[in-house]
């Protein structure tokens, strides 16, 4: 019964693509496959519709659509080179820049 669980589990991803202008664009979905397609053939009038061909560049899973969302908003938040950092997986190098941010109180 437990395989039968898993059939019936909904994923939600988190995406980076890399725009031919060199800059990044993140966002979430359900369907990870149509919704690149989309982004690849300019489907939508969206920020990669102009910067087209993408690269997809970074993805993540999740269980639930507001994980998916809130990790979304949070990288939408940072900045370029905590960007590429991720999609290198240079967990240290985000642990880092996210310490350059915050203020040191003494």
């Amino acid at each position: 019964m437990l395989i039968g669980l898993f059939a019936i589990m909904k994923y939600f991803f988190v995406y980076m693509l890399r725009c031919v202008d060199g800059s990044y664009y993140t966002g979430h979905t359900d369907n990870i496959e149509k919704r690149i397609s989309e982004h690849q053939h300019g489907m939508y009038c969206c920020y990669t519709h102009q910067r087209l061909p993408v690269t997809v560049v970074f993805l993540q899973t999740f269980t639930s659509r507001n994980a998916a969302f809130a990790a979304e908003r949070q990288i939408k938040g940072w900045s370029r080179s905590k960007k590429e950092a991720l999609i290198k997986k240079e967990w240290n190098k985000i642990f880092f820049l996210a310490q350059r941010g915050t203020k040191q109180i003494s």
